[in-house]
This record gives structure tokens, C-alpha cells and sequence, in this order.
């Protein structure tokens, strides 16, 4: 937690001013200190998560051929955007055709052999019927009939395996993608099922991916659980993404993936948001900022982070009290808001705490009061809201 102290009396004079009746004399004869001051802020305070995400690719996959040989045209380059079905490198096929000639042979040759044995059975079954072969003749003519069949299925299954080889002997793209610049040249030689021939990854849409806390990813969870209980829509997050230069991203996100285990070592969850990146300006490793807004804290007690000082590590504030004299009361904070913190205790909702003027201030003395709102201050809840009226919420809630 960041807190920019302000420099204040020691521990004694803060909390109990100058001792003896001379000094009380003294003090009653100042003059009213002149500062500024806010009423706390009631109200369902906006809760913007922010974590140091990475793009990464939805889909990667590594190009391999499925025939072994040498590349002998590459039809894209490194980098080049792809559509699945495209082409991208060629094999020599010159073993490939041989092969398909040679299947094509080997089948004709199988199907003139079933053509014959087919009429020597024509022939062995009519001189059967007129008793002039024996029934083992025929029965062995029938045999050799299907043992052709059979020959003649194997060469067809395997003049469709070199046809396939020889169709295989082109590279298409798999998928639609990006190619990475890892891609082969013109006369690598490929072994089938194990040459990386190139890498392509999708690139619109990209996922970015942030590691969030158990007790982070607990609030996102209960946030819609909570609102599917009561009947309601839940939380209509926004994830946005801030780009390493400072700029803000276009599109917005959605939640995509969510990993199943807290890593043992961190504690963390990771978790995906999906983004469009019609333009590849994401790309793969680049590091953003996501902030994930829409979740809402109920009823929470603000108040600006200019009240707040430290002293010995603990937290104070100063309130003007009706009686336009200070009281120094120690608060405990929550979680940073914009301009604010959250209040868990110290604090009334009625209060008004001192945001300027804190200078030398200690508890009792008597103070001119200039209420301000946070329009007044400049305060938000965060930098690219517009300023939060203070008094209109007090009144609207």
C-alpha cells in the first residue's frame, strides 16, 4: 500500500497537544487553523482489478509432411498470413510417380488374373453340372477366384496409397495463421512425421493470459454466483488492455480459459481473456496490462488518499468535528480505489476528514472548515473516470 505521509507533529503533541495549563491557555488563544475538508464517501464503490498479462496464441501448431524428401518449391515466406487449405511447400514426387505407375501395373496385371480364374470357373461349374469335372475341382477353382479378389483389393488399396503419397507430396496449410520465420528452405530434406517444416499460429483472435490471486479469483467467482442468487444479471466485466507504450487497446475482452490447479509455488490461477486482433497488432509474447472492471464492493466507506498519513506504521486521519476542532482518529485501510481507500474501521459515515491544510495540525485545535467535494479536489475513482460528485451520491443514497 502507497501512502504519501505528511510530516506531523511528534507522537505526544498528535495526540494529547502541549501539557500543562500554560500551553491549553495558549492553545486557546490561536487562531482557527484554515483547511479543506470532504465527507467520507458511503457508497458501492467500483472495484478495477489490474494485473501484467502476455499475449499468447489461441491455436499453434508446427507443419510436418507426411512423405519423406527433398523440398523442392516453397510457395509463402516467414510471416506470411495463411489460410487453411493454402499451399505451402512441395516434395519431390518423382519416387511418388513411379510408385503410383508401378501400384497401377501391379493392379491391372491382378485384375487380367481375376478376369481368367473367373472364367475358368464359369467353365468348371457348367461341367460339373453335366458330371465331368469332380466337386474338389470346382471347389479349388472357386478358391482360386477369391484369392484373386483378394489380390486384386490389395493392389487397389495399394495404388490408392501411392495416390495418396503422391497428393501428399504438396504441404498445405492446416489451419488459418500467421507463419512464424522458422520456416525451411528449398532443399531441406523432410522426414515424414518428424521435420518441422514451418510453425503457424492464429492470430486474430489472441488470448492474454494473467496469473490472478486465490483470493482474487474467489471475489470474481462469488461476484456471479452472488448475482445468480438473486435473480439478477451477473457482473458485466471489462477487460481492457493497456499496450507497453501507454496506449489503450481498442477492443475489449472476454474471459476465455480458466486453468484448473493453483500453481503449487505461486498460488496463483491462470487465466485467459480472449481479444480481437483484426489488425495483428497483439502479437505472440508481447506483455500488456489487463484491467478487469464491474465488479462492485457494497456499501464501502471512502475516503481520498490525500487525508491519510502514517506515523509508527499506523494509518491516521484528521476529522473536523462539529465543533470546528480537529481529532486525530486511526483508521484501518482496505483496498485502493482510484483516489481513495477503502475504510474498513475508524471512521464514521458521517464524518468530514481534512484533506487540505494538514500542516502542523494536532488533535484538538480549532479550524476554519471549507467543505469540498471531490469534483472540487479532483478525486475519481479511477484515472479515465470523470470526477465522482461526492455530495450527489451522499444525497442519491
Amino acid at each position: 500500500m502507497k501512502i504519501f505521509p505528511v510530516i506531523i507533529c511528534a507522537v505526544a503533541l498528535l495526540f494529547a497537544g502541549c501539557s500543562g495549563e500554560d500551553t491549553e491557555n495558549q492553545a486557546l488563544q490561536e487562531f482557527p487553523t484554515k483547511v479543506k475538508a470532504i465527507k467520507v464517501l458511503t457508497t458501492n464503490a467500483p472495484l478495477t482489478l489490474s494485473y501484467s498479462g502476455q499475449v499468447v496464441d489461441r491455436d499453434e501448431m508446427i507443419v510436418q509432411s507426411k512423405v519423406s524428401g527433398s523440398i523442392v518449391e516453397k510457395y509463402v515466406k516467414g510471416g506470411q498470413n495463411v489460410v487453411e487449405g493454402q499451399k505451402l511447400f512441395k516434395i519431390d514426387d518423382r519416387q511418388y510417380n513411379s510408385a503410383v505407375l508401378q501400384a497401377q501395373a501391379n493392379l491391372a496385371k491382378s485384375q487380367t488374373a481375376l478376369a481368367k480364374e473367373r472364367v475358368d470357373l464359369q467353365r468348371d461349374e457348367e461341367l460339373w453340372q453335366s458330371n465331368a469335372i469332380s466337386e474338389q475341382t470346382l471347389t479349388n477353382q472357386r478358391t482360386a477366384v477369391k484369392s484373386q479378389e483378394a489380390e486384386v483389393a490389395a493392389n487397389e488399396a495399394l495404388l490408392q496409397k501411392a495416390k495418396d503419397d503422391l497428393a501428399d507430396t504438396i504441404v498445405y496449410a492446416p489451419m488459418s495463421g500467421r507463419l512464424g520465420i522458422d520456416d525451411v528452405t528449398v532443399g531441406t530434406f523432410s522426414t515424414a512425421g518428424n521435420t518441422p517444416l514451418a510453425t503457424i499460429g492464429i492470430v486474430d483472435p489472441v488470448f492474454v493470459q494473467f496469473a490472478v490471486s486465490e483470493q482474487e479469483y474467489l471475489r470474481l467467482s462469488r461476484g456471479e454466483q452472488q448475482a445468480s442468487a438473486n435473480n439478477s444479471h451477473p457482473p458485466q466485466f471489462t477487460i481492457s488492455l493497456t499496450l507497453a507504450d501507454g496506449s489503450i487497446y481498442p477492443y475489449k475482452g472476454e474471459f476465455a480459459e480458466y486453468d484448473r490447479t493453483l500453481g503449487k509455488e505461486t498460488g496463483t490461477l491462470i487465466i485467459r481473456t480472449i481479444f480481437k486482433n483484426p489488425d495483428s497488432l497483439l502479437v505472440p509474447g508481447m506483455y500488456a496490462r489487463v484491467e478487469v472492471a464491474g465488479l462492485k464492493i457494497p456499501n464501502a466507506m471512502l475516503v481520498p488518499e490525500r487525508a491519510l498519513q502514517q506515523l509508527l506504521g499506523e494509518t491516521l486521519v484528521i476529522v473536523a468535528q462539529s465543533d470546528n476542532k480537529s481529532a486525530i482518529r486511526k483508521v484501518t485501510l482496505g483496498e485502493k480505489i482510484g483516489s481513495y481507500y477503502i475504510v474498513k474501521s475508524g471512521l464514521k459515515a458521517d464524518d468530514w476528514v481534512i484533506v487540505e491544510g494538514l500542516t502542523n495540525l494536532r488533535d484538538g485545535m480549532p479550524l476554519e472548515v471549507t467543505q469540498v467535494t471531490a469534483k472540487d479536489m479532483g478525486f475519481s475513482f479511477t484515472p479515465d473516470e470523470k470526477i465522482f460528485d461526492v455530495e450527489k451520491n451522499v444525497k442519491s443514497n
